[in-house]
């Protein structure tokens, strides 16, 4: 006996099969929302941890491998410079060292074609040691006119503490600094001074005889008129914002920029202090690990 099946009641069959229903619909959505609320403050806390000092420490890491090659390679003296901004963004940026177009002994430039590298915005790198002496000779950079950061550079109530960009310059001291290497790719302490790439002391792009078209390191005004190759960050040639000749540095600290913002005085200091310092192998150009 041959049996007729209706094809409707197969199309019917299916389609009870294929899909959800609305209550099941519902469930599933709540399920989605419920795991999406819960998961979401993990994500963020693991992403904010990306932004703060892991990432920063990544992104430097990777730098130093690089500046190490350069200065091998190039054989000259290269590095890394850690600078802000006319914004407050810290930046990475390749410098090496270049007698014949910067007109000084220590005088470093940005290397050519190699853009800064934007560190996570919630960062801020500082070495903690504060310059009694913000000059641009080489001799204003010894060691000896160092002292350790204290209280009384982190206030920005102080009118003693802040330059004519009314920022604070032992801030923009601690934040602008360079890590060198040798020609052997060893780490080493040397005076830095950086200055544009066409060797013009305070360029002024007003005046003819001090145009500079440098698009790394250049002076304010250049930077704050809007024009082709005005610069991004301010050169060696400013003492009183902070910015003079200094020795590079084998050491510092990654901190949380808005929490650090917040606090007084005191409490910088105390931040600070609490932070573990970031030291860098002599002989690899690494991160050593405080495990």
């Amino acid at each position: 006996m041959i049996l007729t099946i209706d094809k409707n009641i197969i199309m019917r069959t299916k389609s009870r099969q294929s899909g959800l229903t609305l209550p099941e619909m519902t469930v599933v959505v709540t399920i989605i929302a419920l795991l999406t609320a819960i998961g979401l403050p993990a994500i963020r806390a693991l992403l904010d941890s990306f932004q703060t000092q892991s990432g920063a420490e990544n992104l430097i890491s990777a730098a130093l491998a690089n500046a190490r090659a350069i200065a091998a390679k190039e054989q000259h003296y290269a590095g890394i410079r850690l600078q802000q901004d006319s914004t407050g963004n810290q930046y990475i940026v390749f410098i090496v060292h270049d007698y014949e177009k910067t007109g000084l002994s220590p005088g470093f430039r940005a290397i050519e074609g190699v853009k800064p590298i934007r560190l996570p915005e919630n960062s801020r790198i500082m070495d903690l040691r504060a310059r009694t002496n913000h000059g641009t000779n080489p001799t204003d950079a010894a060691d000896p006119l160092d002292e350790p950061l204290a209280a009384g550079h982190l206030d920005d109530t102080n009118p003693l503490n802040l330059g004519p960009d009314g920022k604070n310059v032992h801030i923009t001291d601690t934040s602008s600094f360079s890590i060198v290497f040798s020609t052997a790719g060893k780490l080493v302490v040397r005076t830095v001074r950086l200055r544009n790439r066409d060797g013009i002391y305070r360029p002024d792009n007003s005046l003819a005889a001090q145009l500079s078209t440098d698009d790394v390191f250049n002076s304010p005004q250049n930077i704050a008129n809007p024009g082709p190759g005005i610069g991004k960050f301010v050169q060696d040639d400013y003492a009183e914002l902070g910015l003079g000749a200094e020795p590079s540095r084998n050491r510092f600290v990654i901190c949380d920029r808005t929490q650090f913002d917040e606090l007084n005085a005191m409490g910088r200091l105390d931040y600070l202090s609490s932070l573990e310092p970031v030291y860098i192998n002599p002989y690899t150009g690494t991160i050593i690990s405080a495990d």
